[in-house]
């Protein structure tokens, strides 16, 4: 095993210090990786409750679906911003086999991530735009809409102000 390990050694020129420092980058790089899958994983999660929510028109579910998808996409960020120079010190290295298969799950996860999103996208401009056409016809059917109130000196309001 020693002799294997010297022979390498000699042939790649390696300090047992520089071999170990590899290592440790391989190891954290992964394990990165894999927290960044995993997140991913969360990700879709969400984003697959989240379609149902909003086929549902369960709003106050898709308000919280919302703030998780935001908290995760900012841990997805922020795992990034390492996982950027942790490949720069990786690909100074020899790749690895199980590094390369978790970053080809990864983007995997992430295309169906963004295709995910953009169902969900697709569905709620059409269940917005479904709401808008709702409001104007109820707008529309106002009696009181556009007459003066005799109270006010100017019209009655036409707008309708929905807050949470």
């Amino acid at each position: 095993m020693k002799d294997e390990y010297s022979e390498t050694q000699a042939e790649n020129g390696l300090s047992r210090q520089e071999l170990d420092e590899r290592i440790a980058v391989l190891r954290r790089f992964r394990a990165l990786l894999e927290q960044q899958r995993q997140k991913f994983r969360d990700y879709l999660l969400i984003l697959e409750k989240q379609h149902e929510k909003i086929e549902a028109d369960d709003t106050d579910s898709l308000e919280a679906h919302t703030e998780l998808e935001n908290q995760i996409v900012a841990n997805i960020s922020s795992l990034q911003k390492v996982i950027v120079p942790m490949r720069t010190l990786y690909e100074k290295g020899s790749p690895s086999d199980a590094i390369v298969r978790v970053q080809m799950d990864l983007d995997a996860l992430q295309k169906k991530v963004l295709i995910q999103n953009e169902k969900n996208r697709q569905l709620l401009q059409a269940r917005m735009k479904d709401v808008r056409t709702q409001m104007s016809a109820f707008a529309a059917k106002n009696p009181y809409r556009g007459r003066r109130s005799i109270y006010a000196e100017r019209s009655v309001g036409n707008t309708i102000s929905i807050e949470s």
